[in-house]
């Protein structure tokens, strides 16, 4: 996390700033590009801009979880971050298998479409949010993602969206020579 204060303010201006990338990147991507593997993964970029958006679908499942966690006793969510992380090989399975199928089914205008209506979901949901709530939390499975971190508030979970889109952002080859 950087060092700039998580707000609610600064995360509808990110999610605004990707939104504009990501149709960007899908409408201006050719087939080539979405057949062309990316950088440092072994997904194609259109199943790499699938992920990308799949990013922002675990967000939305995470705020009703970090929501509860963060009124329960903290022990209760370090157990269950626990059981994660017991279960992290199977995560990283589902994870890439799941994304390289769905990215045969949802891709181009009906993923611009999907990605957008997530987004203004989480816009919508982050308006009503009070403070107290964003800064509750939960512990996290932190072999799950590079950007979990053993603790994180609710303003986090919102913030990780990006920080996961942005990082692979840049495998994208999209644009680049084969």
């Amino acid at each position: 996390m950087n060092s700039a204060p998580i707000t609610p303010g600064t995360i509808h201006e990110e999610l605004e700033r990707v939104r504009a990338d990501f149709h960007a990147l899908v409408t201006e991507a050719t087939p080539a590009d979405v057949h062309r593997l990316s950088s440092g993964t072994r997904w194609t970029n259109g199943q790499l801009l699938f992920h990308m958006f799949f990013g922002y679908l675990i967000v939305r499942r995470l705020l009703p979880l970090v929501r509860l966690m963060g009124r329960l006793p903290e022990p209760v969510s370090r157990t269950f971050a626990r059981v994660l992380e017991a279960g992290t090989r199977l995560f990283h399975l589902i994870n890439y298998f799941s994304d390289r199928g769905a990215a045969r089914v949802i891709h181009g205008p009906r993923l611009i479409r999907w990605f957008d209506r997530t987004v203004e979901v989480l816009q919508a949901q982050l308006e009503t949010e009070a403070a107290a709530a964003l800064a509750r939390g939960m512990h996290m499975p932190v072999s799950w993602d590079p950007y979990f971190r053993d603790w994180m508030s609710l303003a986090e979970i919102y913030h990780y969206g990006t920080q996961h889109y942005d990082h692979h952002r840049q495998q994208l080859t999209i644009g680049r020579p084969s």
